[in-house]
This record gives structure tokens, sequence and C-alpha cells, in this order.
């Protein structure tokens, strides 16, 4: 006879109760077999009767315990055939999920998870609060592997270990966890920003450059956060039974800063100045750079160190090259692409001294690809120490004289210029009033902190600037490389309206009652319109706008006796 077992995957496996009898019998047949000889050996010819019938009874009670054991098995595995769910007492993290489907499990699982990962992590230090959200350190949870482990359980065994694996859970329940992962360069960053931001953290010693001088500040004793300890504790939180929100209270250490390395400091500052060179076969400008070093040597700095303070000032020097790149010479940039020329025939002398510093101070610029050029920054400041001399000016609609009076003329011819080279303008004004050294609309004013004339250099290859002043007359060219493709520049402007001029009174009491002086003629102000037209081949490929400007009016102003 034959019994058929069920487990829970509704497979089936039998035992065969005649071979257990059998076994059985064979027992006491070898038990009775071995007490016989062991009576001839003493000379007893009496039989234990009371031993064997313990062992029979012990033989018989194997056999029933076997056949009950089957028995519910089978009827066990029997209710529980065809069950496609993950058995009653399976919880992960401590979320039930009892009689569900693995994916009925998974969006359970993954909701209260998932709500996890998007609620910040508060953390707390000296009453201070710093929020995290979970998901800026990339963590995960292996939710996937977890529901797959709530599922084999009553499924990865024979017949007995899952009946009993279901059994078990009924009783004493089961908890799984979940494996957790993080980004751990993440994790650093963040932990490094907290603590930066610590009142009381550690502050290493650190340098800038104000200037011409390098200041060292010292550093200080702090608390520095224990790492490895807290993202234990992050961990933790993340994956317990118990979630909650309450702070986590940083683990923290108190560190000495590290000593001033000046050696260091000084290696990372100094840089050794570079000549600028040029080569032909390819065309291609190399620039200069400055070089920087301490004006003391590095044993002085180590002897003011020594003397304890909360910043040390270490002065530094610029070291200048041999050869700057104004220096390279007109060979390396072998085409003219633009050259512009205006007269200054009227001026006076003062006027005249002024336009020729301006344009010696600008000539020999080279500015690399995508480097901006400020005329103010160029030029500089506009005082009798630089050598100008005062000179009529607009100043705030005004006409009256200051310093460099005329160095506008330099500006204008400059955007005349580097308009025709197909140079990008960043920065132009027109006059308060309309000029008669270049046309309506063309002209760009400058004045020492604003307004400012400034380009960048928005071609392929380097540009240098040439300015001249011969006879009155002012000429500025800009070299370069001709590019593949170079288009002819044409710049038209014209006025488009104008600005009556007003008369204004006012009181003289040198003159008689009702006598009148012109004191400064009037004149109309205008509207202009500007464009740069871009040509290939002769003919027109684009029209762009320049500007749209207004200029103002010279009011007619008329003295009156009182």
């Amino acid at each position: 006879m034959n019994a058929i077992l069920f487990n829970s995957d509704g497979d089936t496996s039998s035992i065969d109760t005649e071979e257990v009898f059998e076994e059985a019998k064979q027992i006491i047949e070898n038990n009775s077999d071995s007490k016989e000889k062991s009576s001839k050996k003493k000379n007893k010819i009496k039989k234990d009767k009371p031993k064997h019938s313990k062992v029979i009874i012990i033989t018989i009670s194997i056999v029933v315990l076997i056949l009950i054991l089957a028995i519910f098995s089978t009827v066990f595995a029997l209710i529980n055939i065809g069950n496609d769910k993950i058995i009653s007492g399976i919880s992960i993290l401590g979320i039930d999920v009892s009689d569900l489907t693995q994916d009925e499990a998974k969006n359970k699982v993954s909701e209260n998870l998932n709500s996890r990962l998007n609620t910040d992590l508060i953390f707390s230090h000296n009453g201070t609060l710093y929020n995290v959200l979970p998901s800026q350190l990339e963590s995960n949870f292996d939710i996937d592997k977890a529901v797959g482990e709530a599922y084999s359980y009553g499924r990865n065994g024979n017949v007995f270990q899952n009946n009993f694996g279901i059994l078990d859970t009924l009783l004493n329940k089961v908890n799984l966890q979940v494996d957790f992962s993080y980004n751990d360069d993440l994790c650093n960053s963040i932990i490094e920003q907290m603590n930066t931001n610590f009142e009381d953290g550690l502050k290493q010693a650190s340098y800038t450059i104000d200037g011409n001088n390098l200041i060292i500040t010292s550093g200080k004793t702090g608390n520095v956060i224990k790492s490895d300890d807290l993202k234990i504790m992050i961990v933790n939180k993340l994956t317990s039974v118990d979630y909650n929100t309450d702070p986590i209270e940083v683990p923290v250490e108190e560190v000495s800063p590290n000593a001033i390395d000046i050696d260091k400091i000084h290696s990372e500052i100094y840089k050794e100045p570079v000549d600028a060179y040029y080569t032909t076969e390819p065309y291609a400008v190399y620039p200069s750079s400055n070089g920087l070093d301490f004006n003391i040597s590095v044993d002085e700095a180590k002897q003011m160190l020594a003397t304890a303070s909360d910043t040390y000032t270490i002065p530094l020097k610029t070291l200048y090259p041999s050869v700057t790149t104004n220096d390279i010479g007109r060979e390396a940039f072998p085409d003219l692409l633009a050259t512009y020329t205006t007269s200054y025939a009227s001026s006076n002398s003062n006027r005249s001294t002024n336009i020729a510093l301006a344009a010696s101070k600008i000539n020999g610029t080279v500015l690399m690809p995508g480097e901006e050029f400020s005329f103010n920054g160029t030029v500089g400041k506009r005082t009798a120490a630089a050598g100008f001399k005062t000179a009529t000016v607009y100043s705030n609609g005004q006409v009256t004289t200051d310093y460099g009076g005329g160095i506008c003329q330099v500006s204008s011819t400059l955007y005349n210029s580097v308009l025709r080279a197909n140079l990008e303008i960043t920065n132009r004004v027109n006059h308060t009033f309309t000029v008669g050294y270049v046309p309506i609309g063309l002209d760009a004013t400058v004045s020492w902190g604003s307004p400012d004339f400034k380009f960048k250099n928005s071609r392929s290859y380097p540009v240098k600037i040439v300015a001249t002043t011969s006879n009155k007359r002012l000429t500025i060219s800009v070299y370069g490389l001709k590019e593949e493709v170079e288009y002819e520049v044409e710049l038209v402007s014209y006025k488009t309206g104008s600005v009556p001029y007003s008369t204004v009174y006012t009181t003289d009491s040198s003159l008689r009652a009702g006598q009148t002086k012109v004191v400064q003629s009037g004149s109309n102000g205008a509207k202009s319109e500007a464009y740069k037209i871009l040509k290939l081949n002769g003919k027109e490929v684009s029209r762009t706008l320049l500007s749209r400007d207004t200029y103002s009016p010279h009011n007619q102003i008329i003295a009156r006796g009182n």
C-alpha cells in the first residue's frame, strides 16, 4: 500500500507502507537474534519478553507517526495546492504581504518604501537642522529580491519542509529585511557640505589673493562628522521596521586643523612668466602670460608664520615676460582686415595731444580669439599724471573742459575700423550731440568709468590693433589672418529725423534792462539709423541694424539784462 503526499505547489510523492512494516519486522527479527546469541553466551535459555515487547511498541509507534505525518502533509498540501500567493505570516520591513501575489506585494512595499526615499532625512547638530532627501543619495531598496524571498517561503524545500515552513509562519510570523544601497560618493559630498556649515566645525587654514597680497587665514579646531557612524545611522533609519521622521543626532568628534604648509602654498601660487611667440607655417600666435611669486623668501614667510596670528599677509610680485603678446611683430598678422582714418586738423594743441596719447595706448594691442577689448581698460584714467591735457568735452549734456577731451575721436575711429573687420561689438554708446569726424550713427563715446567702448575678437585667429597719428590724421587698422570665407563689409548710416532746439533765457546783470545777448546759438538735434552690410563676391548676403540713435539739440541761450 502506498500513501500519496502533496506539496504546496501541487507536486506529489508517495510512501510504501508495506515497505515500512517490512523494515519494522526486520528490526524485530534482528533484535531477537541478537538476544538469543547473548543468552547462549551467558548460558541463559530464558528470553527477555519485556524487552521484545518494548521494541515492537517503538517500531509500531514510528510507523504510526510516519503515517500520521504523511496524512497530515497530504491534507495540508491539498489545502495549499495551486496557491500563487505569499503564505500568511510574512512581512517585509514590517509591511504585511500575507496572501498577496508577487505583483501586489511589490506595489504595496514600493509605495511604502518610496515614501521613505522621498521624505527628508533630518539631521541635528547643536540645535541646527539639516535636511537631506534620500533620493539625493541615489538610495535604492531591492524590493524585487525581498518579494521573491517572501514568495519562496513554503515552496523551496521538500513537502515536509514546505509544510513545516507554512505552519511556522502561521505561528511565529516572519519579517524579512530589504537590501539597501546608496551612492557613497554622493553621501560623502553631502557630509562634507554639512561639515562646512557647522558653526563649531573644523576650519582648515586657507588663503586668498587680494591684489598684490597673499592673505593666509589660520585654521581652527572644531567638530567633524564621524562619517562611517552617520552612514550606519542613515541605513538603520531607512531600513527600520519602526521607521519615523525623528531627527538624527549627528555623531561628531573634535579635530585640530592641519599646520599651515607654506611650501605647499608657495608651489600652488608660484607661476613662471611665459613669453609670447608665433609661427607662420601654420600661422599661430601663442600669447604671453605674467608670472607670480612671493615678494619675500619662503624662509621669511616661515618666520612670519612662527608668530601666532589669525591672519598673515605675504606680499606678492608680478613676474613679467620678456616678450609680451603685444610685442609680436606685424609679420604674425599677415592680412589687413580693415582700416579707417579721421582728421583732427581743426583741433587745438591740447586736444591733439590727447588723441595722440590715447592712440599710442591702444597701438599694438593683440586680442586672442574670444578676448574682449575695453577702451577704458586699455587707455586708463585720463589724468594729468598720465599725460592728458584739458580740452573740450561733453558732460551731462553741457559743453565743458576736462582732462582727455578729444579721445572720443579715437574710440569712434576704432569703432569704424573694427566694424569693417567684422568683429563683434559688445558695448557702444552714441554721443549726446552729433560729431563731425565720423558719419552720424557711427560714433562711440567714452568717459572714465562709463560709458565704455568694448568689442570682442569674434574671429578664429588673433587680431592686432595698429593706431598711428600723422599730420593730424588718425588711422586705426586691424590686422590678422583672412578666413576661408571672408566678407566685404559696408557701413551705411543716415539721418531719420530732427530734434528741434529750444531757447533758454538767462539773466545777466551786466546788461541794461531790456538788452539781450546770444550766449549760444541753437542747432537741432537728430535721429539716425546705421546698418552693417555683408557682401560675398560683391553680392549682399545680410544687412544688420547696428543702432538707432538720438542726438540732443544745442539749445539757444540768450542772456537778458535786469
